[in-house]
């Protein structure tokens, strides 16, 4: 009996090991990749992916990522801009439309606004961004540059690579309020993403 409950013990022990280990490699990579800034690559498209919105008014994580699109825009007037995130059940509007109300009414010329307003996830911000970018452009190896939350850049890399896309990262801050949880939840996205977000 004691055997077996020092077998058991030990294993016990290897799981959690590979766990922590596990975390902090990825975790690692989370804080790696929220501090690259590649606000000087000029790119074919930006992505802007969604967050909450508080009945038609975005989140402050949406206004921060919305805030740092606007400053990468303004500079580079010729990148079409893609918003990225559909309607949640206490949302009045689309997170795509909101998003193109506030960069509109900050200067963004709507020309340049494209909608995706179907998505609920970040695969799917990338993959139905993806279709409608195809609709009109048959390049391939297409830059964007995805403009989110710190903690977010590199699981939306990572996806939009598996998604055809050449991407870069402009890393939005993460309200302090959300900031322990958000980097949590994270390394949970990512175990998920490797296994279940595919073409």
């Amino acid at each position: 009996m004691a055997r077996k409950y020092n077998i058991l013990n030990k294993i016990f022990i290897i799981i959690i090991s590979i766990f922590v280990l596990l975390f902090l490699i990825i975790e690692g990579l989370i804080i790696c990749n929220a501090r690259k800034n590649d606000k000087n690559k000029k790119v074919d498209y930006i992505l802007v992916l969604g967050a909450r919105l508080y009945g038609s008014t975005p989140s402050p994580s949406l206004k921060e990522r919305l805030d740092k699109a606007l400053e990468y825009g303004k500079l580079h007037k010729d990148i079409r801009v893609v918003v990225c995130g559909g309607q949640g059940e206490d949302e009045d509007i689309t997170e795509a439309e909101a998003m193109k109300l506030y960069l509109v009414s900050n200067g963004i010329d709507e020309n340049r606004i494209i909608l995706e307003e179907k998505s609920t996830t970040t695969y799917d911000n990338i993959k139905f961004a993806r279709e409608i970018i195809q609709k009109n452009d048959s390049r391939k190896n297409i830059n964007i540059l995805l403009v989110t939350s710190n903690y977010h850049i590199f699981r939306s890399k990572f996806l939009a690579k598996r998604l055809g896309f050449i991407p870069f990262g402009l890393p939005a801050k993460t309200p302090k309020t959300v900031f322990i949880q958000s980097y949590i939840r994270e390394y949970f996205a990512i175990i998920k993403s490797f296994f279940i977000d595919r073409n």
